[in-house]
């Protein structure tokens, strides 16, 4: 898809860079400032083509809305921008004395004690649990309108990071582009939704690799109450044994034993890794602490199948990123393939051994 293929006039181009002129005066010493401007002018180009384009008056609103709301979505989640989060999912129709509400709110309470913050859907259910336990001040409501849906959620309403969207597309992205993990509690299609879509969304390279872990309460005796167990099998014959998913894709979630299973399960992605991303043809890992000498023989003996080519490496330079100088790093020739197997990858990363302090 090219924008370029409807020219504007050149009198309308120049009246665009007036306009972002204005809006956005040149000067300034921020080196990502020329590429913003240019990246708001080619925003407003694409607005003015659209009258050419034939679009109805409906859908006109559908795309003025959907830049509203996410504007509104990045605006709200950059101010806590330093700060990790996780998108909880579940049930809106979970009552308050079931076991997966009480394992919700003992779930977020316990990652807010680690300095974590909660996304939640602002509805009642799973949703509310999800605001109960790190209390609205360590938590996001995003809201969607629908035609039988209740107002938001006692706890967050009011609350200055509640949102409401009309488009669940637009939900969707301030979910999953703000989340460093995902929790799912038990809960209908809604939640499978939502699931699947942040499952494919890290197969597919299309989203970072997050933990995805899933929780649900205890019966009586101390017992898992069995949904994810059921949903685990599902996947498992129904998935993987007829090939619709690779064996490694199985990695890319994990079921939880208990609450604190599953806020360990969080926490320790990020005991040594830090984020990732891809400079031109290499994977680069960034760390919070460097690797022991011997790693690159380990991951090129058990993850070998990762490479397209060379080797892995690490260093703390590397041209082409921009994480701080002196920042740990592994990278590697990526094939762009077996993302379950960079999950597992990034497991061992962690449980390496830490390097004593020289």
């Amino acid at each position: 898809m090219n924008d370029r293929n409807t020219r504007l006039a050149p009198h309308i181009r120049s009246a665009i860079d007036a306009i972002v002129d204005l809006a956005a005066p040149t000067g300034t010493s921020d080196p990502g400032h020329a590429q913003r401007r240019l990246l708001v002018a080619e925003m407003v180009a694409t607005s003015l083509r659209l009258f050419d384009d034939g679009l109805t008056t409906g859908e006109l609103r559908l795309a003025r809305q959907a830049l509203r709301e996410m504007r509104a979505g990045f605006t709200m989640f950059n101010r806590y921008r330093a700060l990790r989060k996780i998108a909880v999912f579940g049930s809106a129709r979970t009552p308050r004395e079931h076991p997966d509400y009480v394992a919700a709110v003992a779930f977020s309470r316990l990652l807010a004690s680690r300095g974590w913050m909660a996304i939640t859907g602002a509805g009642p259910g799973i949703m509310q649990a999800g605001i109960e336990g790190p209390t609205p001040e360590h938590a996001f409501g995003l809201s969607i309108r629908l035609p039988f849906e209740d107002k938001p959620n006692p706890v967050i309403a009011n609350d200055p990071k509640l949102l409401t969207f009309r488009y669940f597309f637009t939900r969707k992205l301030a979910f999953m582009g703000n989340a460093d993990a995902v929790a799912a509690f038990p809960g209908g299609f809604g939640t499978q939704d939502e699931l699947f879509e942040a499952l494919t969304l890290v197969q597919t390279g299309r989203n970072a690799i997050i933990p995805i872990v899933l929780v649900e309460g205890h019966s009586g005796d101390g017992q898992p109450l069995g949904y994810w167990k059921n949903w685990d099998r599902f996947v498992r014959d129904s998935m993987h044994a007829t090939g619709w998913i690779s064996p490694e894709d199985e990695s890319l979630y994990r079921l939880a034993a208990s609450p604190i299973d599953a806020a360990n399960i969080v926490t320790q992605f990020y005991l040594r890794y830090r984020s990732s991303r891809y400079v031109d043809d290499r994977f680069v890992i960034r760390l919070d602490a460097p690797l022991p000498p011997n790693a690159c023989a380990v991951f090129e003996r058990d993850f070998g199948g990762l490479l397209a080519s060379g080797s892995f490496e690490q260093g703390n330079d590397l041209d082409g990123d921009d994480a701080p100088a002196g920042t740990p790093r592994l990278w590697f020739r990526h094939n762009r393939k077996y993302i379950g197997l960079v999950r597992r990858l990034i497991d061992r990363i962690n449980e390496m051994p830490q390097i004593a302090a020289k």
